[in-house]
């Protein structure tokens, strides 16, 4: 299996291209709208095709690449089940999986970012094992972080805090050793706490993420207080999304 990170500094954004170069089969994870051409690229220099989009949720920071990917590469849109968008996709479900040849693709359930939100744990076939190797948290699980509960949370961003603090414990029970790869990382507006380094471990985070607490209450509590301010033009920016423009409109 081949990884390339994308670091978009402008935004402290992060997308990744991943997937089978045996099998001629790669995909990208949360594409920002100003990286298109640098994934197309790059598939190109490898010398296999996107035939993969993955969004974890739909984005209220940036404007999403994944509809001009789609158009430029042919790839199948993957997004969560009730994403509500409104163009051509496959809808995935807590544990359905896609495979990429020896990429195997999974997804969990991880609301509470958003009201609806997957990761995606991934294992490679040739390593002998489908046990999973990594995982694209999206902003549910960040390095140092949590994802902010309000953006989407229409008024209520205690309930989206609440389901937050039982998909980390989902995140969690992966083995140590697998990778965390987020969609942002320091600098970012949908954190507070992002370390500057954006990749980490399940067994790191668990011991250094201060964020993460088990009890329910206090977690709720130090998620709500001292909440950054919105994104600009958030509201602009989810419509986009949501719709499949390649721009926001004016």
């Amino acid at each position: 299996m081949i990884l390339r990170p994308f670091l978009l500094e402008a935004t402290s954004c992060a997308s990744y291209l991943f997937g089978c170069t045996s099998r001629r089969k790669l995909a990208v994870v949360d594409p920002h709208a100003d990286l298109v051409d640098r994934y197309v690229e790059s598939a190109a220099a490898i010398g296999s095709p996107i035939v993969a989009v993955f969004e974890t949720h739909v984005q209220a920071d940036h404007l999403s690449g994944l509809p001009s990917l789609v158009e430029r590469t042919g790839a199948t849109a993957y997004l969560p089940v009730g994403a509500g968008v409104e163009f051509e996709h496959v809808a995935l479900a807590d544990g359905d999986e896609i495979e990429l040849g020896n990429t195997i693709v999974r997804g969990i359930e991880t609301p509470g970012h958003a009201p609806v939100h997957l990761a995606y744990v991934v294992a490679d076939k040739r390593r002998g094992t489908t046990e999973p190797w990594l995982v694209f948290t999206g902003d549910s699980l960040l390095v140092g972080d949590v994802g902010r509960p309000d953006l989407h949370a229409r008024g209520d961003p205690e309930r989206l805090a609440r389901e937050l603090h039982g998909s980390l414990q989902r995140l969690l029970a992966l083995p140590d050793g697998v990778v965390v790869y987020p969609s942002h990382f320091g600098g970012s507006v949908c954190g507070r706490g992002l370390s500057g380094h954006p990749f980490s471990t399940i067994g790191f985070e668990r011991r250094h993420n201060r964020a993460l607490q088990d009890d329910l209450d206090a977690f709720v509590e130090a998620l709500l207080i001292e909440v950054p301010p919105a994104p600009a033009n958030q509201a602009a920016i989810v419509a986009a999304n949501l719709s499949g423009r390649t721009q926001q409109a004016a």
